[in-house]
């Protein structure tokens, strides 16, 4: 604070993101000043937007919350990115929450011919602890300690085993990694310079059920990350478990007064905006080998709310006409509704498939006259 705003303000004119796209030199002077009661600043909130100019493909967030009480405390900056970012979602708005898994119409009726896989991941914030961003090695273990007696005292089809990163045996390392459940240390600047990879590997784990099909990642990006999945394309079932799970891991957090950060109009907290709301990717392995060589493949996607990426994540490319293909929306529906975009999307893409394959070729139109065509695509 010995130096005027001017003088600290950063210089954003190659960059391309959201924060830099909100950012004034009006907001700056406003909020440079404060910090939330745990100290997280603004200049903490947009560290990681200011070292990493943009990205050749993908429109980044730009920006970080430290903690819950960053959405309140820089709300003049992060309203408005938070608009920019999902689709003009206002400061008013409210967001819905649906876990319950009988919600769901269909999803146990995907072709496995063509979808070989399924899975739904979202992460938690635990009330009480500041953010992965943030937070110190003494939060970070408590987190850990926390999760391993909540997930330890699962049973049925959720009993399973705790891998902390640190101290991991060769076997286990091995294990883990040809089951695609490892996750390494950060590499990507956007959260090496978020402040995500520190101290590495020290309080971070991964666990897994004992049928493989239930998994979370202590101390990754979140707090928490939580994924169901399974081979072939029975979403319901991989929702069923994910729903179920989620809320029997909550209420055992809650016995011990730490429930996951949630408001009425943000869903659930977590790190990255483009995260808020329902933080959950429901994502099928799909072959569409025609589909995705048409015309019309890029507006499709973008009518049915649906986003693709390669099967090795965001940036990598499709190989043999299979994607990745999940949900574009995060904030302002529900777990339900968005898993719903993807059951419905997919049937229908299949369908598409399938009369490529035959030769049939129909000019295509909307079938489903509620999805709103005004609004623009999400990548994460």
């Amino acid at each position: 604070m010995k130096f005027s705003g001017d003088e600290e303000f950063p210089d954003l004119s190659l960059h391309n993101n959201h924060m830099a796209k909100v950012l004034t030199k009006e907001i700056y002077a406003k909020l440079r000043g404060k910090s939330t009661p745990s100290g997280f600043t603004v200049d903490d909130v947009i560290q990681t937007g200011v070292d990493n100019p943009g990205h050749p493909f993908i429109m980044t967030v730009g920006c970080v919350a430290g903690d819950e009480e960053c959405y309140e405390a820089f709300k003049e900056l992060l309203d408005p990115i938070i608009s920019d970012r999902h689709s003009g979602y206002k400061p008013t708005d409210k967001h819905s929450t649906d876990l319950n898994f009988e919600n769901l119409k269909g999803g146990d009726d995907l072709d496995p011919n063509y979808v070989l896989s399924s899975r739904v991941r979202t992460g938690r914030s635990i009330k009480g602890f500041t953010l992965p961003p943030h937070n110190s090695r003494g939060e970070r273990r408590g987190i850990e300690k926390l999760s391993i007696e909540a997930l330890a005292s699962l049973d049925g089809e959720f009993k399973g085993k705790y891998y902390p990163l640190s101290g991991m045996t060769d076997a286990e390392q091995d294990l883990l990694i040809n089951d695609h459940f490892l996750f390494d240390k950060p590499v990507s600047p956007l959260l090496t310079c978020a402040g995500m990879a520190r101290d590495w590997p020290d309080g971070r784990g991964i666990w897994h059920n004992n049928n493989k099909t239930f998994l979370v990642w202590v101390n990754e990006e979140d707090h928490l990350r939580v994924i169901s999945m399974q081979q072939g394309g029975n979403m319901k079932e991989v929702f069923r478990r994910f729903c179920v799970g989620l809320q029997n891991i909550e209420g055992i957090f809650k016995k011990h007064n730490h429930g996951f950060m949630w408001n009425e109009h943000l869903g659930y907290i977590l790190t990255c905006p483009s995260n808020l709301g329902t933080g959950l990717r429901g994502g099928v392995h799909v072959k569409l080998p025609k589909l995705s060589t048409h015309a019309k493949f890029e507006e499709i996607l973008t009518r049915l709310r649906l986003q693709k990426r390669g099967t090795g994540g965001v940036d990598t490319a499709s190989v043999g006409g299979v994607f990745d293909i999940s949900n574009a929306d995060r904030l302002g529906s529900s777990e339900v509704a968005q898993v719903q975009m993807v059951v419905d999307g997919v049937k229908l893409m299949v369908e598409m498939e399938k009369k490529l394959e035959k030769g049939e070729v129909h000019r295509w139109h909307d079938p489903r006259p509620e999805v709103k065509r005004n609004r623009q695509p999400i990548t994460h």
